[in-house]
């Protein structure tokens, strides 16, 4: 393949990426807007036509803002690939190293490939930094969301680089030395340490890096408590503790969550879902999460990234020694320097690649998400999990008409009509309406 061709066919493959995520957009905005004066009837009685047409203003702004990121990114990849500015970036590091470090070859040391990946990552994090700012103290402030203050979000920007460099700096320049040292099947190494770091990152997330953002204590006692208990005892789950994140600092969102693994699992609470829910309707959501682990879906999605990864670490392994790679993104990476450049332009063309594999990741993700609503149907109440449901779609502020196909492709979670009819289906099951009776029964003894 030509430099030529291979510029074609990813400035082909990006437009039409592109192309296909705006015109997805807008039939969202467009299908959201048509049925905003609506409630579907299946809401009627439960959600007000005030709370609906909040839900579809709030989607169209979220969606609105999303477009106009869609494209600054877009033009962001263009000018770093092949409109050459990552060239001159290592041009001008070369040269700023060169007059720090004159005993050096600018290129040929690990320092210099780590700092030129750093430098792109960093100017690629002050890309997002106006949007995150946005979406948080415009979009979320106007709908009532947002209740953090600017300066609780400069600290976690703070934190959240620390520990971006802390931690990846010594893992990049692991990697790095990894593919220039051990050989012809480097890759297989990478994707080894690849995945213990993954792994490790699981261990240590719950327990020391997410302290340093949130607090978590104790569930107190109380009906919520004695209703998990009860829940965790019937599924033969064990975990190392309840927690009560306080989630309310930060946004009015409520959602509850499993992290860690092995001995370090956790279960999760945000203050504003126990604000929000019954003790019924907790243990319900707190059975779809379980519904995750019994069907096994964390360890099956992290199979599948295992597979991904080692195909992709392979594919990188090939396509690094391709003079058409480098030329064809616009940079001829400096003496030394290919591998800091091979994984640097692979990291960035990569999602254009993967775009067409997003609706099978959605519907995948969608039928997890229905197995573990059977399941939590299998354990509680289904009608608990259903009230639920409506409750936190009417505080979040998820339409309920979302574009078909913008949802096959994009959602990993089903439509909300779609989910409640399967679960009224549950509800009236006979079998599954004596059990949820039995087990609140078994609650409240």
């Amino acid at each position: 393949m030509s430099n030529l061709d291979f510029s074609l066919v990813f400035l082909f493959l990006l437009a039409s990426q592109f192309s296909i995520k705006l015109y997805l957009a807008q039939r969202q905005i467009r299908h959201v807007v048509q049925h905003r004066n609506q409630v579907p009837l299946a809401f009627a009685q439960r959600i007000s036509l005030e709370n609906h047409q909040r839900a579809a203003d709030y989607t169209r702004a979220k969606v609105s803002t999303a477009m106009f990121e869609m494209l600054i990114q877009s033009m962001w990849l263009v000018l770093l690939t092949v409109g050459g500015l990552l060239s001159q970036i290592q041009s001008i590091l070369g040269s700023v190293w060169l007059m720090l470090f004159p005993q050096d070859i600018p290129g040929t040391g690990l320092d210099f490939q780590v700092c030129l990946m750093m430098m792109v990552i960093m100017l690629g994090s002050l890309i997002d930094i106006p949007f995150s700012l946005w979406r948080q103290f415009v979009i979320d402030q106007r709908f009532g969301f947002n209740r953090m203050t600017l300066g609780l979000w400069m600290s976690d920007q703070v934190k959240g680089m620390a520990i971006s460099l802390i931690i990846g700096i010594p893992f990049l320049a692991l990697v790095l030395w990894m593919m220039q040292q051990t050989g012809q099947y480097w890759w297989l190494w990478v994707w080894a340490v690849w995945m213990l770091f993954q792994l490790a990152v699981m261990v240590i997330w719950p327990t020391w890096i997410a302290p340093m953002f949130n607090r978590f204590e104790p569930l107190q006692e109380g009906d919520v408590k004695r209703a998990v208990e009860s829940l965790l005892n019937r599924c033969g789950f064990s975990s190392q503790g309840l927690f009560v994140m306080d989630g309310s600092k930060r946004s009015a969102h409520g959602n509850a969550y499993f992290t860690g693994m092995g001995k370090s699992k956790r279960i999760v609470f945000f203050d504003t879902l126990l604000a929000q829910l019954t003790p019924y309707e907790i243990e319900a959501v707190l059975a779809h999460e379980l519904g995750h682990f019994k069907h096994r879906h964390i360890l099956k999605r992290i199979v599948l990234s295992a597979v991904f990864s080692f195909l992709a670490l392979a594919l990188l392994a090939w396509v690094m020694n391709q003079a058409w790679f480098y030329r064809g993104l616009g940079l001829i990476p400096l003496p030394g320097s290919q591998s800091a450049a091979a994984l640097l332009l692979f990291s960035l063309i990569l999602p254009v690649f993967l775009f067409p594999i997003q609706p099978l990741m959605s519907w995948w993700s969608r039928k997890h998400e229905f197995e573990a609503d059977a399941y939590a149907a299998s354990q509680t109440n289904a009608a608990d999990l259903e009230s639920a449901l409506v409750k936190l779609i009417k505080d979040n502020a998820s339409t309920l008409t979302p574009d078909p196909l913008h949802s096959a492709i994009y959602d990993s979670h089903p439509p909300a009509s779609i989910r409640i009819a399967r679960l009224q289906a549950l509800a009236h099951h006979p079998a599954a309406h004596a059990r949820g009776i039995a087990n609140q029964h078994a609650t409240s003894r």
